[in-house]
């Protein structure tokens, strides 16, 4: 070492610089992975506190949403990535040095924010809330990412198509494996449909408003905000990006709500549904959080009919309370058990029963939902669908109608489901739904119908409709 050298004082120890918008789409992804939260849920409270304490604008809240978003829905992509950049196996770095890798990578490949800016940043967290020796590890691997753009990174992570379809499909695709498996049998097969829908799971979902039939009109809200009409129903209206559903006065006091059309369509679907014999009692078997009911009740409430909304957890029981309050026709909220319930057998001329499930029709609202899934969870969600359906057959009377709805297009969990309930109870029959959705299309073969991402841009909804004839 020379003279000089030795004389040079050492450089100051500089104290890393917080980012808040970083800092808070890490706090979001360690929620995700620590306590099996849902961004969706995690993120507005903490967007809300961000702005409170004046660390944030708008342009703030957006950059954190999407970083929170697009790493979630792109962790697989990512994951395959980072592997090809450490010398270790991914299992073996720990989940927080993992969570600002993502992010990292989300932005040095998913969006336009510049490299530079986007290695210092993410290597100025992880000296944040790693330390400096794990910033470096982050610093090299980030480096190495940066060389190359993300389809050049896809080619050389992803299994050519012609020799492992699914595999290839669930690392471009971001998708496990099991899930592009289901969701193309559920399909039919054929490539682009596939692609058509992984591409939509990864796009940012449009927020949907309902107007509540005799609470609100679609020309109201439309005048108390930037919207653009539904495409389906004719309760709703899209709002523009950025907008604010909370802050609209219509939200606020329940005569709209948040609704994804999709979910619309069903409620919807089933009112319409001819009936033989009275219309005046109308039942909602799995009402919260409560989207459904509200406008069921809101429906039902035009033609004089009573609407009763059953929901087994009590705390979701009392959203659906939050969602039917002020409604203008008769209704009650419950806390029961569908599987056992207080009603009398043929108690009710409409049944819905939008029953638990894998939400994998939910994937673009609830991205974190394909990684936590596992195959075996239908296992567990079919016995209770069985009997919740069984429940809701025993429920209507002769001549009315049930109908089966599921946010998730598995096969397991829509048309098997209906087959094996009807062989087992007899006297019912499934009716066309498709008709009563005029201008819809693509609804397929029938007589149930399914909804799609990328056919009808709402969440994958099932319904099917069932006549009790005896």
């Amino acid at each position: 070492m020379s003279e000089q050298a030795r004389r040079r004082p050492p450089k100051p120890y500089r104290r890393p610089q917080k980012d808040p918008v970083r800092m808070l789409a890490f706090e979001a992804l360690r929620a995700v992975d620590e306590r099996d939260a849902y961004a969706n849920l995690v993120l507005p409270p903490l967007l809300k506190k961000a702005r409170e304490q004046g660390d944030f604008d708008t342009r703030d809240a957006a950059l954190a949403t999407e970083l929170v978003y697009g790493t979630l829905r792109r962790q697989g992509t990512y994951d395959a990535i980072i592997s090809a950049c450490i010398d270790r196996p991914l299992r073996e770095v720990d989940p927080p040095v993992l969570d600002v890798l993502a992010l990292g990578a989300h932005q040095l490949l998913g969006t336009r924010i510049p490299t530079h800016a986007a290695v210092s940043a993410s290597v100025e967290l992880a000296r944040v809330v790693l330390g400096d020796g794990r910033a470096k590890f982050v610093n090299a691997v980030l480096r190495k990412i940066s060389q190359q753009d993300l389809d050049a990174w896809v080619a050389q992570v992803a299994p050519p198509y012609d020799k492992d379809p699914e595999d290839h499909l669930a690392v471009v695709h971001s998708h496990p494996r099991w899930v592009v498996s289901a969701l193309w049998d559920s399909l039919g097969g054929g490539r682009a449909g596939i692609e058509d829908l992984l591409e939509a799971d990864n796009e940012r979902p449009e927020v949907t408003l309902v107007a509540r039939p005799g609470r609100s009109t679609t020309e109201e809200l439309a005048a108390a905000t930037e919207t653009l009409p539904g495409r389906w129903s004719p309760y709703a209206l899209r709002m523009a990006e950025g907008g604010e559903p909370g802050a609209i006065e219509a939200v606020k006091d329940g005569s709209a709500g948040v609704q994804d059309e999709g979910s619309q369509l069903v409620a919807i679907a089933l009112a319409n549904a001819p009936l033989d014999g009275p219309d005046s009692r109308w039942l909602d078997g799995c009402a919260g959080p409560g989207g459904k009911a509200a406008l069921l009740a809101a429906l039902a409430s035009e033609r004089g009919a009573f609407l009763l909304a059953s929901e087994k957890q009590p705390h979701r029981a009392r959203l659906v309370e939050r969602a039917l309050a002020g409604n203008p026709g008769p209704y009650q909220v419950i806390a029961a058990d569908g599987t056992r319930p207080p009603w009398r057998p043929g108690s009710f001329d409409r049944v819905l029963m939008d029953v638990p499930c894998s939400g994998l029709g939910a994937l673009r609202r609830r991205p974190e939902a394909r990684w936590r899934r596992r195959p075996d969870d239908l296992d567990g969600f079919a016995p209770l669908q069985r009997a919740l359906l069984t429940e809701a057959l025993s429920a209507v009377r002769v001549g009315g109608v049930v109908g089966y709805a599921t946010c998730s297009p598995h096969l397991a969990e829509t048309r098997v489901v209906v087959d094996d309930v009807l062989k087992k109870v007899g006297g019912a029959e499934l009716i066309d739904a498709r008709p009563l959705l005029p201008g819809v299309p693509a609804l397929g073969e029938g007589p149930d119908l399914q909804l799609w991402p990328h056919l009808h841009g709402t969440d994958a909804m099932y319904l099917a409709l069932i006549r009790r004839t005896a």
